[in-house]
């Protein structure tokens, strides 16, 4: 491992830079038997949605989440823009969130004319700070949407109460969360409305495409109208009704079977996904545990109450100069290792649509010193590749210290 690294590090540095990563920071797991699930939904003419393959992706969907009905739609930003339509947003609502999320939390809410009030994130976990949520509550809140970032789910007892307590709404924002749990519940079974995300950046993945979960029934009849482009062609179908007939806002939210197909070989084999992502997952933990307590970086520690999907491994550097620096040195070995969000309180959008609540300190930490690391199911080999070029890293910046500290 120590020879590849070496070979590495004699090329130029324009060469090491502008060459092809070695090692993605991500790669989509293929089962193996994607392509004969979508030949059978094509033998069969069964391509348009629904179909069988929606209707066995929304089954195993809503046996993962405690029964809930789930819908399939083509992704978790259509997912959230129907839950802002149910929950019946209008002009001047306001809907509690964190600034250290995906555009599409506050784009949905946006859409139905009411602003995103951006709140700090806890600084362990980088989800919403049930403190903060509490302080920006006011007379005008009307949901949360909460993220479960890198599949940890966010303190649901402490936000739960909140919205118990104020009468208001609660959707999870569950898009890297398929899989996880919190207290022994699965994420997406704590909301009102729950939404996933199937995208290829996901541990479960059909390249595009989304669920939503509706944990509260009464939800549901309407859910399927706005899906069905705002008709009542799920009762049709159903043979509920002899026709089907315009009766309410909606688009077209439904999935073609192709999709379904490629999705339900993913689904079914979601357990053993998980269990090879946690497995690299903990690799890094342990081989990254000595630097991390000599200072270099901090690592994940997700709660005790949460068992996660593994979905990203991070590093937090103690500033923005020195995640470059290590984001540079990996790249020098062909590593891409990946930031996450700018916040959304600092964006252009962000401040045009909505407002924010509060100092921010750890959601800029996140923003500023977060480094994903590559995780995919079969990382292999690859990951000795990472973690050597990471101890690399850190004994080249213990030397710069030491001797700054010479210099001092």
């Amino acid at each position: 491992m120590r020879v590849f690294l070496g070979a590495l590090r004699h090329l130029r540095p324009a060469e090491t830079f502008w060459r092809p990563c070695l090692i993605p920071f991500c790669r989509q797991y293929l089962v193996g038997t994607e392509e004969n699930e979508i030949a059978n939904a094509i033998k069969n003419r069964s391509i348009a949605a629904p179909g069988p393959y929606s209707e066995l992706c929304e089954a195993l969907i809503s046996d993962q989440v405690g029964k809930a009905p789930a819908l399939l739609v083509p992704s978790c930003t259509a997912a959230l823009e129907m839950a802002a339509i149910l929950l019946n947003l209008q002009p001047g609502d306001e809907v509690i969130m964190p600034s250290f999320t995906f555009s599409t939390t506050a784009t949905s809410v946006v859409l139905r004319g009411a602003r995103p009030v951006f709140v700090d994130v806890d600084p362990s976990t980088f989800n919403l700070d049930p403190e903060a949520v509490a302080r920006a509550i006011g007379p005008s809140t009307r949901a949360i949407f909460v993220v479960h970032y890198a599949g940890v789910p966010a303190d649901m007892e402490s936000l739960l109460l909140i919205a118990r307590e104020h009468g208001i709404k609660l959707v999870e924002d569950a898009a890297q969360a398929y899989g996880s749990f919190y207290n022994g519940q699965p994420a997406g079974s704590h909301g009102h409305l729950s939404c996933f995300s199937f995208h290829g950046t996901k541990n479960i993945s059909s390249g595009e495409g989304g669920a939503l979960v509706i944990n509260d029934r009464d939800l549901l009849e309407r859910a399927e109208i706005i899906r069905e482009k705002g008709t009542d062609r799920a009762k049709f179908l159903t043979g509920q009704t002899a026709f089907y007939t315009w009766q309410d806002i909606g688009s077209s939210m439904v999935v073609n079977e192709m999709t379904a197909a490629f999705l339900s070989v993913q689904l079914r084999a979601a357990a053993h996904i998980t269990e090879r992502r946690l497995e690299q997952w903990r690799r890094y933990k342990a081989a990254l545990a000595e630097p991390a307590a000599q200072g270099h970086f901090s690592l994940p520690d997700p709660p005790r109450n949460c068992k996660h999907n593994a979905h990203c491994f991070f590093v937090v550097l103690p500033s923005r100069e020195i995640r470059a620096d290590l984001m540079q040195h990996l790249r020098a070995f062909g590593i891409n290792a990946v930031s996450h969000y700018v916040p959304l309180h600092s964006s252009p959008a962000g401040q045009r649509f909505g407002r924010q609540v509060g100092p921010m300190p750890n959601t800029q930490r996140a923003a500023d010193c977060l480094l994903r690391l590559p995780l995919w199911h079969d990382l292999g080999s690859d990951q000795e590749v990472v973690i050597e070029a990471i101890l690399d890293w850190c004994s080249k910046e213990g030397s710069r210290n030491a001797y700054a500290q010479i210099g001092q």
